[in-house]
């Protein structure tokens, strides 16, 4: 529960997740985990809906009616746990229609109703996805971003906001109303978005403030019968922390919306919108706004590595063309000294320094001669021969604090161990190299929380925080400086037949990465704009496209993610989850299995290309390209302490061995012989590819087996409800998400011969050729029910259960009293014990 009073010395910690309370343009239920009975509920219900009294304690379809309440039951089957709300636009319910959105979080569902609002969102945010999907530049993408946004929105101010290496934020783009000032350029110290708000904005992408001024909304009760509040982390409605609010008045802001902008699961900025009078933004442009929010993240993020790689392409082109030059000059430390203007363009610096041989020779703006032994002495103590970085010199060597004016921050790469020689890069304090877009030392009025909650001193806060501090050097800067540190030190010992294997290592491996990287770079574009093109059906949903279109794009994400990461090394079984599950078929499809095993930075890099390329093969040629194929992914530990991988597919197209060796054919083949040392076989059976590849033992950690199988289901039940895994299962059910689930539950006891059918008429169509032992019945499919299934079942001496997400079994006849009911959302212990006892029960009477 929040503090009741919030000021500077706590805003830290402020619990801004649980706050008690809704912001006041919508209301808000919280139910039990299975969408049956109210828990609590916000106090401005009666006033929204027309209900009187309090509802706590009742059940859902007695509030919003049968029908509402069945619609939402379907939505929590489909829910996962701590995912984003399912959104439902103009849902009829008995108190009229409403704007909801429902999610899944610590086993409690809860419910958000607003307003019905009009609008297309799909046409919306496939406008604005038109309009970015062909930039190519960075700084053109967030600033046609901030216009996009604007226009679609209505926000007086919408501002692009990165966040920098420290957490301090700038203002990158900007669109506003002509007669506002500028925040363009300005920066912001990192405490103006607390932690626990950063993280919130990652669970929860868009957040929207409809009045800052506007009365926050009780929720009741605040705690419940276990001394916990309500967790409202992914609500929309969540009510706003007093110092937010503070902060925003004293800009003169009334109400603002964020999208989040996350690359590789990090909050890279925000897309900000400010408005100066309330403004509440109804549910069909948030979709709009979230979707483009997701679009342009990924774009952002292509365009990033598509950056990134352009400028390893040209360091290595650089020191390509030094090593060539070396190959000729007699004297390498004069041409290293003559180089050092070269070398300054490798990466964003100040200075460049070089110590070679007792001499000292510079480029730029660096520190003073004297300070060099000093410098040298700490070098010694930290780089222990590798590349090694700080932002904050003089943190380090308190003597730098005298000359941080031209050197803050320094990069040095060692040349040699026995000399202690090195080259130095350099960069200047951050707030010297400041270009201001405004006036930073213009103030606004202090306000009652205290002088950090005025924006303009803001400035002066963050000038403080960052003193004796350079711009943080990038992981992909360091990467360069080690590519230097191998190419210097290869000059060095170029008679070295050691060094020269080791070049022709790094120039194989470096190609390979270029390549798969550019291959990406050009394709995923493409790829996002096709499933956002995708035409929608007129029988489908709104909500069930959305779901659809973020889960695919959030798992290419995910995927592309493992395979360009990797420094740290990682789990085998998360890499092969990230490369599969967008090619998942359905629960069997895919199985999975073997111990934990950690790979190394090598060998995870290694892995993630082989396995991303057999997974594209198996999606577009082998089993996965295919309605019942399946492709099973074993390892184990041998005798020698290898880890060895079984790749095998079946149940796909026949299989052809390639008539040529492209690059992916020599990715699989030889990337794990050449890098790792170990071995990669390759068996193109006409059935389905069968692959097998053995890491070597240094290169991988395995602890005790944990199966990624289907056990433990298995070994909480009782044997009395274990089920036969040869029997017959119909399903009849028309929600697609809520089948495959059901056919999931059943897969997990071995139970594979499962029909499944839409409509009563698609079930008595397969009835002619499919005998089952058992059928389970949706009673409620849409436009009708199953009761004439049921009586054809029972004339067939067929044994069946109903399933419903009616809180009552008032559709169901009195005839079929006897007959085993199972409640939706389906939990599998549940589910496998109705089937028991409907076998058990055998021939059902009428």
């Amino acid at each position: 529960m929040a503090h009741d009073t919030v000021d500077l010395t706590n805003c830290d910690r402020e619990p801004i997740h649980i706050p008690g309370n809704i912001q006041p343009h919508g209301c808000l239920m919280a139910l039990d985990a299975r969408a049956g009975q109210i828990l609590r509920h916000s106090a401005n219900l009666s006033a929204l809906t027309g209900i009187e009294g309090s509802v706590n304690g009742r059940m859902l379809e007695d509030v919003l009616g049968d029908d509402a309440a069945h619609t939402l039951r379907n939505v929590v089957a489909a829910l996962r746990e701590g995912a984003r709300p399912a959104l439902l636009q103009g849902l009829q319910t008995r108190c009229g229609p409403f704007d909801i959105a429902v999610h899944l979080y610590k086993s409690v569902v809860t419910i958000e109703l607003e307003p019905e609002t009009v609008g297309q969102p799909l046409q919306m945010a496939r406008m604005l996805i038109g309009r970015i999907g062909e930039i190519t530049d960075i700084d053109l993408l967030v600033r046609q971003a901030s216009r996009l946004v604007r226009g679609m929105l209505g926000y007086d101010r919408v501002m692009v906001y990165r966040f920098e290496e420290d957490g301090a934020g700038r203002v990158v783009a900007e669109a506003r109303r002509g007669d506002l000032e500028s925040f363009l350029g300005q920066y912001f110290p990192a405490g103006d978005i607390p932690r626990q708000a950063r993280e919130l904005y990652v669970r929860n992408t868009i957040r929207i403030i409809g009045d800052v001024d506007a009365a926050r909304v009780p929720i009741e009760p605040v705690i419940d019968i276990s001394g916990e509040p309500l967790d409202l982390s992914y609500a929309h409605l969540r009510s706003v922390s007093p110092v937010h609010c503070e902060y925003l008045r004293n800009m003169g802001v009334s109400a603002s919306m964020s999208i989040s902008i996350i690359i590789d699961g990090k909050l890279w900025g925000l897309i900000a919108c400010h408005h100066y009078r309330p403004l509440v933004l109804g549910m069909a442009h948030r979709v709009a706004a979230e979707m483009f929010g997701e679009f342009f993240s990924l774009h952002l993020q292509s365009l990033k590595q598509k950056e990134k790689l352009k400028t390893a392409s040209h360091a290595r082109a650089s020191l390509d063309r030094f090593l060539r030059i070396a190959s000729h000059h007699s004297d390498i430390g004069a041409l290293l000294k003559e180089s050092l203007a070269d070398f300054a363009t490798l990466m964003p610096c100040d200075g460049v320094g070089l110590w070679l041989n007792g001499s000292w020779t510079v480029f730029g703006t660096v520190p003073p001669a004297s300070a060099v032994p000093g410098l040298l002495r700490m070098m010694g103590t930290v780089a222990e021969g590798r590349v090694w970085a700080t932002h904050s010199l003089a943190q380090r060597l308190s003597e730098a604090e005298t000359y941080s004016a031209q050197a803050a921050g320094v990069l040095a790469v060692p040349l040699t161990q026995i000399h202690r020689d090195y080259l130095f890069f350099f960069r200047r304090e951050f707030i010297q190299t400041l270009d201001w877009a405004g006036d930073p030392t213009k103030t606004y009025q202090s306000g009652p929380l205290g002088d950090r909650l005025t924006p303009r001193k803001s400035f002066a806060i963050w000038k403080e925080t960052v003193h004796l501090q350079a711009q943080p050097w990038t992981e992909a800067e360091r990467e360069i400086a080690e590519v230097t540190r191998s190419a210097l030190v290869e000059i060095g010992l170029r008679h070295s037949e050691l060094m020269a294997e080791e070049r022709s290592r790094a120039d194989v491996r470096q190609r390979m990465l270029n390549e798969e990287l550019n291959h990406r770079v050009k394709n995923i574009l493409a790829l996002i704009k096709s499933l956002v093109s995708q035409p929608v059906g007129q029988d489908r949903g709104l909500e069930d496209y959305v779901r659809s279109l973020k889960g695919r794009i959030q798992a290419l994400s995910f995927a592309h993610d493992q395979v360009v990461r990797g420094d740290g090394g990682g789990i085998l079984l998360d890499l092969l989850d990230a490369e599969l599950t967008p090619y998942r078929q359905n629960a069997d499809s895919i199985l999975l299995g073997g111990p934990k095993v950690l790979l190394d930075s090598r060998a995870f890099s290694v892995m993630a290309l082989v396995l991303h390329e057999l997974s594209t093969n198996a999606a577009k040629y082998g089993a996965l390209s295919k309605q019942g194929g399946h492709l099973s992914v074993t390892w184990h530990e041998d005798e020698q302490g290898d880890c060895v991988i079984d790749w095998r597919e079946s149940g796909g197209p026949p299989v052809l061995p390639p008539t040529r060796t492209g690059f992916g054919t020599a990715l699989i083949d030889r990337s794990l012989p050449y890098d790792l040392g170990g071995k990669s076989r390759v068996l193109y059976a006409r059935s389905g590819v069968e692959a097998q590849f053995s890491i070597p033992a240094r290169h991988v950690t395995i602890t005790a087996p944990v199966v990624a199988g289907d056990q433990s289901l298995g070994n909480a039940m009782d044997a009395a409800t274990r089920l036969d895994p040869g029997i017959r299962v119909l399903l009849v059910e028309d929600q697609m998400l809520i089948a495959m689930d059901v056919e999931g539950m059943l897969a997990d006891q071995g139970i594979d011969q499962v029909v499944t059918a839409a409509s009563v008429v698609d079930a008595i169509a397969k009835l002619a050729d499919f005998r089952p032992d058992v059928a389970i019945l949706d009673v409620n499919l849409g436009a009708g029910t199953s009761i004439e299934l049921a009586e054809i079942l029972i004339r067939n001496g067929t044994p069946f259960l109903f399933a419903t997400g009616y809180g009552n079994s008032t559709m169901i006849p009195s005839a079929f009293a006897r007959v085993p009911v199972v409640r939706k959302p389906y939990d599998s212990l549940s589910l496998t014990g109705a089937i028991a006892a409907a076998v058990a029960a055998g021939k059902p009477e009428s």
